[in-house]
């Protein structure tokens, strides 16, 4: 695993060289192992290296034979070897490593059918002289980073935003249009970012620049074909599937590969197969918040050495500054700084592990994927009559079913707007500043992706807008961001082109059956491990943050930031702190949007405020 960046400008070379060395220095967490640049009349390009793969030969950035082609690269290329033995017929390898084969792959077959080969998690950029362009590409889903920068006359590219600092000629500007979603969200969901003029490349996707015009085109889209194959059949070619990527993604190292174990379905069957020696966990010494002790258990029962730690409210806070820095946009998911521990206890052992991420958004995992009858039924009525319940049932004060009642008032493509959401556009609104309050609406975000299933079933829609939404901008980001601020390669098996080839042509009946979500994938894994960990509900990891809040000691915490000045430019104060006191005098549970408001105003302060760390 890897750190890249680089640009294009007309500077001289010793002005190139030393800029690439100050971006590159941002991200040297990615790689603290080595480094290496390449420099020109047209370009920089710069290389942070964790060894994984030919530790001696490795070294980025890497040539083909004349000289005339140079790569950067981010990520692993599970089916290298296979690639390579293609190659070898016209092209000669100097190293083991997967790069070398991007190289040569598309040099024989150029971007678009290169990339149409890959089995893997990627981030890189090719640099062809004699074409005089530069291609950059990302994932079919996103598992690794990439950003850029375009502001209509300068292009920078990097594998975390945090790089483009170190250029002299980035302006760092918050991108406040952002603010309202990322409320409601808990995330950033647009393709640009928080800082102005910075774009997400999408996964899925590569660029091309060329005589100062950057052109971005898919090459991966997610689809669900129709499949005719009785469940049986599927249950044997998805079991082959599963257990050849994990083996994969096992072998694929010259270094020491451990396992993240919680105590889910999903890491336990990867943990299961892969049967790594080290297994690591993280919990909170809180009553019910705590799943650490199931993945204990099942260490044990496989006879595999178990990492734990519990994780204390003060060290949560403590880590808050520098997981907001490490995700580079702000970021509400809890579960991130228990990601931070918990990379951090594996870093001490193990250079490379295994995690179960991408499962529940493939097979259909999520509890929010079930719907019981009666809300199938009550979604049946018009919904001109729903939205009447729903506008008079606001009218009350809080009663068990009432937010079903709101939410079920909408048309499906509004209520279902993705796993993590927290608010509704108006409850956004009331928080911002008078000058941030806008009629950008859920479905200005959502209607776009909707429109390509628009005849598909529920769950598959629902399953959908995750894969693009709640995937690759939550899940995905904080588990590479998190590993990486620990120089810990992060591998997510279940989450493999091929398996999602046949996933995707599952039906609905065989993911989500009655109360069960996930159905067919639990089927499989039950063969692996006890029942009681293949049919254990969905719980994520569980962070009490709701009820620190409640001790004064951590009200005051998040009261002092919710005091300062600064904080104006973008919220109503006296919202916000009403939001707090409800919540401190147990009127309300506010925990949620307390949080979301929190970690944003703490990035603001890493990035803007205390610009010692950036």
């Amino acid at each position: 695993m890897c750190g890249i960046a680089g640009f294009i400008d007309k500077k001289k070379k010793d002005e190139k060289k030393k800029i690439i060395k100050e971006m590159c220095d941002y991200i040297k967490h990615r790689g603290p192992d080595g480094e290496g640049y390449y420099i020109d009349d047209k370009l920089a390009l710069g290389h942070r290296r964790l060894s994984i793969v030919d530790i001696k030969l490795g070294t980025q950035p890497m040539f083909n034979e004349d000289k005339t082609i140079v790569i950067v690269f981010n990520g692993e290329i599970y089916n290298h070897e296979e690639l390579r033995k293609k190659l070898e017929r016209k092209h000669t390898f100097k190293t083991k490593c997967d790069t070398e084969v991007l190289l040569h792959g598309y040099e024989e077959w150029g971007i678009e059918v290169l990339l149409k080969k890959l089995v893997g998690m990627f981030a890189f950029v090719i640099y062809d002289k004699n074409q005089g362009k530069i291609f950059g590409a990302r994932d079919h889903f996103g598992i690794k980073p990439f950003y850029y920068y375009n502001n209509g006359h300068e292009f920078f590219f990097a594998s975390e935003i945090k790089a483009f600092l170190g250029h002299p000629n980035f302006e760092k500007k918050v991108n406040k249009q952002a603010l309202k979603m990322f409320l409601i969200f808990q995330y950033s969901v647009h393709e640009e970012t928080f800082f102005e003029n910075v774009y997400k490349l999408k996964p899925g996707h590569y660029f091309e620049y060329s005589e100062n015009q950057v052109q971005i085109k898919p090459f991966f889209e997610v689809n669900y074909p129709k499949c005719k194959k009785a469940k049986e059949e599927i249950k044997v070619e998805l079991n082959e599937l599963l257990e050849n990527s994990i083996k994969y993604h096992q072998m694929n190292s010259d270094v020491e590969v451990g396992s993240y174990l919680s105590g889910g379905v999903d890491s336990s069957y990867v943990v299961s197969v892969a049967k790594p020696d080290k297994t690591f966990s993280v919990g909170f010494n809180v009553n019910g918040f705590d799943e650490s002790l199931y993945a204990k258990e099942l260490s044990d029962l496989l006879h595999i050495k178990n990492y734990r730690k519990l994780i204390s409210a003060d060290e949560f806070f403590e880590a808050l500054p520098i997981v907001e820095y490490h995700t580079d946009e702000p970021e509400a998911n809890l579960s991130a700084v228990p990601l931070y521990y918990l990379s951090k206890l594996a870093s001490d052992q193990v250079k490379v592990v295994l995690s179960g991420e991408g499962s529940d958004e493939m097979f259909g995992g999520y509890n929010e994927y079930y719907e019981p009858t009666i809300l199938k039924i009550y979604a049946c009525i018009p919904l001109i009559i729903r939205k009447g319940i729903r506008n008079f049932v606001k009218l009350f004060p809080h009663f068990p079913g009432q937010n079903t009642l709101i939410k079920y008032g909408l048309p499906f493509e509004e209520r279902y707007i993705g796993h993590g959401t927290l608010m509704e556009e108006w409850e956004a609104n009331e928080i911002l500043a008078d000058n941030l309050k806008n009629n950008e609406m859920i479905c200005d975000v959502l209607k776009p992706v909707y429109n390509k299933v628009k005849k598909e079933r529920l769950l598959t829609k629902k399953m959908y807008i995750d894969m693009h939404f709640w995937l690759p901008q939550d899940i995905l980001l904080k588990a590479d961001k998190m590993t990486m601020a620990n120089s810990l390669e992060l591998r997510v098996p279940l989450l493999d082109i091929n398996v999602f080839n046949l996933a995707k042509t599952i039906p609905n009946k065989y993911l989500v059956h009655q109360k069960q979500t996930k159905k067919i994938f639990r089927e499989i894994a039950n063969k692996k491990i006890p029942e009681e960990w293949a049919k254990r509900r969905k719980l994520g990891f569980p962070v009490p943050f709701s009820k620190w809040i409640l001790e004064e000691k951590y009200y005051n915490k998040v009261k002092e930031i919710f005091s300062k000045e600064y904080v104006e430019e973008f919220f109503d104060k006296n919202v916000i702190n009403r939001l707090l006191e409800e919540h401190y005098n147990k009127k309300k549970n506010n925990g949620r949007k307390i949080y979301n408001i929190y970690t944003f105003l703490i990035w603001y302060k890493v990035y803007f405020i205390d610009t010692k760390r950036a």
